[in-house]
């Protein structure tokens, strides 16, 4: 019998995957450009904020990529519910993180971005929590 929460963990795990690609491609590029802009730093500029939020970026990319693998493979083992969980709320944690680096870097408190980047977390986390036994 399959646990109630098994496709709805499922489906969210392959938004994650999806998502965590992206944002895994779009940080590598993020961090090129980071690095071709300090090779013409003269020193003019502090550079250490955009080095720590693109390593940021790429390691919330990672995780977010890792947590939609192992939902899509715990969907139907009800007893891994608590590591879905867990990697549910990795996932929620790192995009506050990521929005706080950003208005300690200069940028404007943005809620709409909060928000949309703690929803597929937030539905991954509930869909686990339903897939528990």
């Amino acid at each position: 019998m399959e646990a109630k929460g098994s496709t709805f963990l499922k489906v969210t795990g392959i938004l994650m995957i999806v998502f965590g690609a992206i944002a895994l491609i779009v940080s590598i590029i993020a961090v090129l450009g980071i690095a071709a802009l300090a090779a013409f730093n003269d020193g003019t500029y502090d550079m250490t904020m955009l080095y720590v939020g693109g390593v940021f970026a790429l390691i919330s990319a990672v995780a977010e990529f890792v947590a939609g693998i192992i939902g899509i493979i715990n969907a139907k083992l009800p007893n891994k519910a608590n590591t879905c969980i867990v990697w549910g709320v990795i996932v929620a944690v790192m995009c506050v993180a990521g929005e706080i680096i950003s208005m300690i870097g200069g940028s404007q408190f943005n809620v709409f971005s909060l928000i949309c980047g703690l929803v597929i977390p937030a539905l991954y986390i509930i869909g686990a929590v339903k897939n528990k036994a």
